[in-house]
């Protein structure tokens, strides 16, 4: 069985992160898989959304020490680290939304993974660590720069100096995450808001995610810049005759929520 699951239906892309038995560890094999499977969806023509969670108990332990026993340069030649790693390559430059369904752990390199998502549904069951000083090696992935800018720097610096566990309520009271779920509910809740994302204007989602992970680079001058220029050329683009259809359909959908 493929180590990375994927189903699509009517716009929005399942991904599964499929060892289990090993609680969804990074090794060789699972890494390449998320990179290919990453790639391909971002030239899909029919994905609008993709939702990414781990089979079993967890989201991801990590990188599988085992492996990294048995392959010390994994990290440095196989997966690599920085921002021209494949892993993080593939989820960086995928254009489509990306929303993780965090079911148990994230931890450390799976914590990495959960932060390259665009936003979080958590399970009650979810579990966040940064565990990287404790093993002894530096993040690599994004978690050093992403966790301060999301959750503050001195909650950043606690989970990463201390190395322990939050809780998903705690993930949620600091921004880390955007709802708690029932784990019977998670993957219902976490699908249902991918079918909103995938329902938008495929263009306009597309633009707007680049538009909004690109500003938060800069300082909010040049950010403001941005989107000023963004804007008037994305706006030359737009087909104005179908504005009135589309705003009829969002009417229906507010009244029925």
């Amino acid at each position: 069985m493929s180590v990375v699951m994927v189903e699509e239906q009517s716009g929005v892309a399942l991904v599964t992160l499929n060892r289990p038995d090993a609680n969804n560890a990074l090794n060789r094999t699972l890494s390449e898989a998320i990179t290919t499977t990453f790639t391909e969806l971002a030239g899909s023509t029919t994905v609008r959304a993709i939702v990414l969670t781990g089979a079993g108990r967890n989201f991801c332990a990590g990188v599988d020490l085992k492996a990294l026993s048995e392959e010390p340069e994994l990290l440095s030649t196989g997966m690599g680290l920085g921002p021209a790693s494949p892993i993080v390559a593939a989820l960086e430059h995928c254009p489509k939304p990306i929303i993780g369904a965090i079911n148990g752990a994230a931890v450390t390199g799976g914590f990495e993974l959960a932060l390259a998502c665009d936003y979080l549904f958590a399970s009650t069951e979810a579990r966040f660590a940064d565990t990287h000083a404790r093993v002894g090696i530096l993040p690599g992935w994004g978690l050093s720069q992403k966790l301060t800018r999301i959750i503050g720097i001195n909650r950043a610096r606690e989970m990463s100096l201390a190395g322990n566990f939050i809780d998903a309520h705690r993930a949620e009271a600091w921004g880390l995450v955007n709802r708690v779920c029932t784990p019977e509910n998670l993957m219902d809740e976490t699908l249902a808001s991918a079918a909103q994302v995938a329902d938008g204007d495929a263009n306009a989602v597309v633009a707007l995610k680049a538009l909004m992970n690109d500003g938060a680079k800069q300082n909010l001058g040049d950010a403001l810049l941005l989107e000023g220029e963004r804007g008037n050329a994305f706006a030359k683009t737009v087909d104005y005759s179908q504005m009135g259809e589309r705003l009829a359909a969002l009417r229906q959908r507010a009244a029925k929520q």
